[in-house]
């Protein structure tokens, strides 16, 4: 299974507008903005709306222009982002060990409650239940 994008790797602010379209599915620029705007008051409905279009030149979004508003939806799914966005930052930082990775995650940014849920996992993995 690959996990390359097809597209370029989006920007942080072009996933802050993915995460949002993945959550909610096609949306016009309003109802991105909307949501945006609940988490940054500093937002502005002209910036998404060019940022949207951005994405749609760069290939990252579709755009359906059969209807008005155009609804805007994310070209590639969220896992496949994720995946590829991770393995690129593992290349880079970790050098290319998925085990450091792991191991900074669990020592500095894993809640106890995530810890033991994580170790419930792995205990069921390894005795082969799903």
């Amino acid at each position: 299974m690959t996990t390359q994008l097809t597209k370029p790797a989006p920007t942080p602010a072009e996933l802050e507008l993915l995460r949002i379209l993945w959550q909610h599915g096609p949306l016009d620029a309003r109802a991105v903005y909307d949501a945006l705007a609940l988490e940054r008051a500093d937002a502005s409905y002209a910036a998404v709306l060019r940022q949207l279009q951005l994405m749609h030149g760069k290939g990252l979004l579709s755009r359906d222009e059969s209807r008005r508003p155009q609804r805007y939806a994310a070209v590639e799914a969220q896992e496949k982002v994720q995946t590829s966005l991770l393995k690129d930052l593992i290349g880079k930082v970790f050098a290319g060990s998925g085990k450091a990775l792991v191991l900074t995650a669990l020592r500095e940014h894993v809640s106890e409650a995530d810890r033991l849920e994580i170790e419930k996992i792995l205990s069921n993995k390894d005795s082969g239940k799903p």
